[in-house]
């Protein structure tokens, strides 16, 4: 009886093995779809609040990525241009080359990836070799000024 007992106690873990590694397993699964949502295809995002504006198109291919960026804020004059860079985790970092005032401009910009929009990056930059860079990407602040929401592809 008590050989009995043990074999039954030994094999109720066992199943509570295989369900938490299921578990992990299907959690594991569900982030990597999630990923693969993302890759692969084209997304739009736009922002608007009070008389500002702006409108995001993006190429995901893998963990790489390139698209169209254009500014319209009130009372400054509107910039536009492309984007290409790379996804990190929930966030992507990326080269906006942009005309401004009849000037080519290049900074580097970061989003951090929240549901369906995409959270804008601020931080402090420096000068590098003519293209404005972020200082440390791990102080950056993803704060409420710019929150691009996902929407349809026109």
């Amino acid at each position: 009886m008590k050989n009995t007992m043990t074999i039954l106690s030994l094999a109720i873990v066992g199943l509570s093995a295989c369900t938490s590694e299921n578990k992990d397993k299907t959690q594991l699964d569900s982030a990597y779809s999630a990923m693969e949502n993302i890759s692969n295809r084209t997304q739009c995002y736009s922002y608007s609040k009070n008389r500002d504006s702006a409108t995001m198109k993006l190429e995901f291919d893998g963990d790489k990525f390139s698209g169209v960026l254009s500014y319209n804020l009130f009372e400054k004059d509107k910039n536009a241009g492309t984007v290409s860079g790379i996804i990190k985790g929930d966030t992507l970092l990326a080269d906006y080359t942009f005309n401004a005032e009849g000037t080519t401009s290049v900074r580097e910009v970061a989003w951090i990836k929240r549901g369906d929009s995409l959270r804008e990056g601020y931080g402090d930059v420096e000068d590098l070799k003519g293209k404005l860079v972020f200082k440390n990407h791990s102080k950056l602040t993803f704060d409420k000024s710019f929150i691009f929401e996902k929407t349809d592809c026109k």
